[in-house]
C-alpha cells in the first residue's frame, strides 16, 4: 500500500527533515519538569528507544530554558521548546541550543518580541512552529475552523515580513472532526509542513480512537508531515499508537503487524495469553511483517497463510504456518517460544 503525500516546504529540525516528501515524523512531549534534567533525560531516552523522532519540552520558567543545554548533551533526538505567555523564555531557549520553537499566537501578542525571536531563529537556522490551539485561540476571534486559519495568518504575516520561512503549522482541537476540517482548510491555504494532532484527547483508548479517526483521515488524504498522539498517560504509549497508525496508513514499514481473532466458543486452546505476550514482544520487532494468531478452523488457516508467520488453533495445540505453508503442529505451551524463534529468522 502506497499513500499519496502532499508536497510541502521542507524544514530542518536538528537534522530531522520535516515536509517535502520526507517520512512522517513522530513527535511526543515530556511530562517532567524540564529543569529536572535527570528526570527529563530519562524520559526522553525512553521515548527515543520507543521510536520518537522529535521531542517537545515545556518551558514554564527560565530554569527550564536554561536546562536545555544540559539535556541536549545526553539525548540523540531534536528538542522543541514549547513557549506560552513569556517570549523571553523563547529567547533563553534559543540561547540554550533548542532545535525548534513552538509559539502559541493565542497568548503571545508582543509583536516586537516576536520579531526578536524570529531574527534570532533566522540567524541560527531554528524553525518555528506556529501552534494554533482551539482551547487558547486569541480572544479577538470567535471559535471556528476559519478563525484558527485566520489566527495562523496573523502570525505568519509577522514571520514572512521578516523573510522567515522555516515554519511548521498546527491546528489542534479536542474535537477530531474539527481537526479534520481545519487541517484540510490549512492544506489548501498554506504550503508549510503541518504537524497533526488531536489535543486533550483523553486516555489511551479515547485518544487512540480520536487520533486514528482524525489523523488517519488526513494522512490517507495526503495531509500531514509530522504527528503527535496526545495521551493522558506515559508518553511512550503515544509512540506505540503513532507507529501503528502510520503502519496501517502505509507510511511506516519497520513495524510488525499483529492479526488476531477476538475468540469465540469454537476455540479449543488458550489463545489470549499468547496474544498478550506476542503483542508485547512485537513492540520491539522492527520488521515489516504480519503475524497472525488465530483461534479456530473457520478463518484461522487462511488468515495465517496470508501472514508472514502465524498459528491457527486446534485442540490444545496450533498449526504453525509460514509464508503460506503449513509447517507443523505445536503444543499449546510451545506456541510463544516457536513464534519468537521463527520471527527472528524472518
Amino acid at each position: 500500500m502506497t499513500t499519496r503525500r502532499e508536497t510541502t516546504r521542507p524544514i530542518n529540525v536538528g537534522g530531522v527533515q520535516i515536509g517535502g516528501q520526507n517520512k512522517v515524523v513522530i513527535q511526543s512531549m515530556t511530562n517532567t519538569k524540564t529543569k529536572d534534567v535527570q528526570a527529563t533525560v530519562k524520559q526522553i531516552k525512553e521515548l527515543e528507544e520507543a521510536g520518537c523522532d522529535i521531542v517537545r519540552v515545556a518551558i514554564l520558567e527560565l530554569e527550564d530554558a536554561k536546562a536545555i543545554k544540559e539535556i541536549k548533551k545526553e539525548i540523540n533526538i531534536p528538542i522543541v521548546s514549547d513557549i506560552h505567555f513569556n517570549p523571553d523564555f523563547a529567547i533563553a531557549a534559543i540561547n540554550s541550543g533548542t532545535d525548534k520553537i513552538r509559539l502559541n499566537p493565542g497568548n503571545i501578542e508582543n509583536e516586537d518580541k516576536i520579531v526578536e525571536i524570529v531574527n534570532l531563529c533566522k540567524e541560527r537556522h531554528i524553525p518555528i512552529r506556529i501552534g494554533i490551539n482551539g482551547g487558547s485561540l486569541n480572544k479577538k476571534y470567535k471559535h471556528s475552523e476559519e478563525a484558527m486559519i485566520e489566527s495562523a495568518k496573523d502570525h505568519l504575516r509577522i514571520l514572512e515580513a521578516n523573510d522567515f520561512h522555516d515554519i511548521c503549522l498546527s491546528f489542534k482541537s479536542s474535537d477530531p472532526i474539527e481537526c479534520i476540517n481545519t487541517y484540510k482548510l490549512a492544506s489548501k491555504e498554506f504550503n508549510y509542513p503541518l504537524h497533526l494532532g488531536v489535543t486533550e484527547a483523553g486516555g489511551l483508548i479515547d485518544s487512540a480512537i480520536k487520533s486514528s479517526l482524525a489523523l488517519g483521515n488526513l494522512l490517507l488524504d495526503g495531509i500531514g508531515d509530522t504527528i503527535r498522539i496526545s495521551i493522558s498517560d506515559d508518553p511512550v504509549k503515544e509512540i506505540m499508537v503513532a507507529k501503528k497508525l502510520l503502519r496501517n496508513c502505509g507510511l511506516k514499514k519497520d513495524v510488525a503487524n499483529l492479526i488476531s481473532c477476538p475468540t469465540c466458543g469454537r476455540i479449543q486452546y488458550d489463545m489470549l495469553p499468547i496474544v498478550k505476550e506476542m503483542e508485547k514482544y512485537l513492540e520491539n520487532v522492527h520488521k515489516d511483517i504480519n503475524v497472525a494468531i488465530m483461534g479456530c478452523p473457520v478463518n484461522g488457516p487462511l488468515e495465517a497463510k496470508r501472514a508472514d508467520i502465524g498459528v491457527a488453533g486446534g485442540k490444545d495445540c496450533a498449526l504453525l504456518i509460514k509464508k503460506g505453508e503449513i509447517i507443523r503442529s505445536i503444543p499449546q505451551e510451545d506456541v510463544v517460544r516457536v513464534l519468537k524463534e521463527e520471527i527472528e529468522k524472518l
